[in-house]
């Protein structure tokens, strides 16, 4: 499985895409404005979108590339998330007002996308990728996911707060990859509290709970642009003396648009 990172910043800025990954070519991770780097041709290779939560920088792009790519296309772009979310993307995007119906048009038996209602803990297979519905912890309904590849699960927590269930969970998994927010630096810390954000000192803290037979490659995503480089700073700083935690000895990099993982 080839995971292409489209987009993984909190925010927009010059080189800032916001979050989205392609999974080798039909199967979309989130639609914030990375998907504008796309071709029509990769675009309308999309046959399946799983989103994480309603929140803008993660669903920005959507009808647009919709709109982009339908008249490529013989059969719905099959949108997945929990029901929540496709309550708001009906409520609020695809409303008549805001964007088209996509759901209803051209016409109700043959739409341009469908919507396919997850919940937590489901498991399902699209594109020919195993697929886990995994719980996160966050201001609206929102999960994250585990996508299985040949040497393990691609796990991404989609944008959460401090989080058991999640952690339960992932030490039961083979992973070989997490993608895991810090949105807020340690200077923000209520801020991302109140948002439900992870900073440096909450993400120590989370990374404890990895189990200690557990040892595989972690990727910060969701940084805020103008906060990326000290939130960085902050993770190497707790990465390499361990103040914060006796566990937190992995591997930790910064995610960064334009990268590319086999797994």
């Amino acid at each position: 499985m080839k995971v292409r990172v489209l987009g993984c910043s909190g925010a927009i800025a010059r080189d800032c895409r916001t979050t989205s990954f392609l999974l080798d070519d039909n199967l979309l991770v989130d639609a914030g404005t990375g998907v504008g780097d796309l071709t029509l041709d990769e675009m309308a290779a999309v046959d399946h979108v799983l989103l994480t939560h309603s929140h803008l920088d993660h669903v920005a792009a959507l009808p647009l590339m919709v709109d982009a790519i339908a008249s490529r296309r013989t059969r719905p772009v099959q949108i997945h998330a929990l029901q929540g979310t496709i309550d708001a993307l009906k409520a609020h995007i695809f409303n008549n007002t805001i964007w088209p119906d996509f759901s209803r048009i051209p016409t109700p038996e043959a739409p341009f996308i469908s919507f396919h209602p997850l919940e937590l803990g489901q498991t399902l297979v699209l594109g020919g990728k195993p697929v886990e519905v995994l719980p996160a912890v966050h201001t609206v309904p929102a999960v994250g996911y585990a996508i299985g590849g040949r040497k393990g699960c691609w796990v991404f927590t989609g944008d959460t707060e401090e989080n058991p269930a999640l952690w339960k969970r992932i030490n039961q998994l083979d992973v070989a990859m997490l993608v895991i927010e810090t949105a807020f630096s340690n200077r923000e810390r209520e801020l991302a509290k109140l948002s439900l954000h992870l900073s440096p000192k909450v993400l120590a803290t989370e990374l404890d709970c990895i189990a200690r037979d557990k040892n595989y490659p972690i990727y910060i995503t969701h940084t805020k642009p103008a906060e990326t480089e000290l939130i960085m700073a902050e993770i190497q700083g707790f990465d390499q003396t361990r103040p914060m935690g006796p566990n937190v000895t992995h591997d930790i990099r910064w995610l960064r648009a334009g990268q590319e993982f086999e797994l």
